[in-house]
């Protein structure tokens, strides 16, 4: 799990993703929405793809990246228990604040 949060940190290979969510895309089309160098998307590309959270399809001369949905999977399970520790927190703050505001 280390490896994805670590990959994940780096902003640029975060936009990657949220532009590969809308599908397939080449390494141009990203060059394009990403209005970044071709070296850069391409080293970015790599690293999510070295994490397993991109994988790449030959379509003749070009390569398409798709999202590869696992990675994120094993990463969502593993923040739930914090999401259900911070829906408790708030669930007693909400609690204490409502019990305020009858004593008041």
């Amino acid at each position: 799990m280390p490896d994805v949060i670590e990959v994940l940190a780096e902003p640029s290979r975060r936009r990657i993703l949220d532009v590969l969510r809308e599908g397939e895309l080449s390494v141009g089309a990203l060059v394009d929405k990403l209005a970044a160098s071709q070296p850069l998307v391409s080293k970015h590309l790599r690293v999510l793809r070295e994490a397993g959270l991109v994988e790449v399809r030959v379509d003749g001369q070009r390569r398409l990246y798709r999202v590869t949905p696992e990675p994120l999977a094993e990463l969502d399970a593993w923040l739930e228990p914090y999401r259900r520790m911070w829906r408790t927190s708030l669930d007693r703050l909400q609690n204490h604040l409502s019990e305020g505001e009858r004593d008041a």
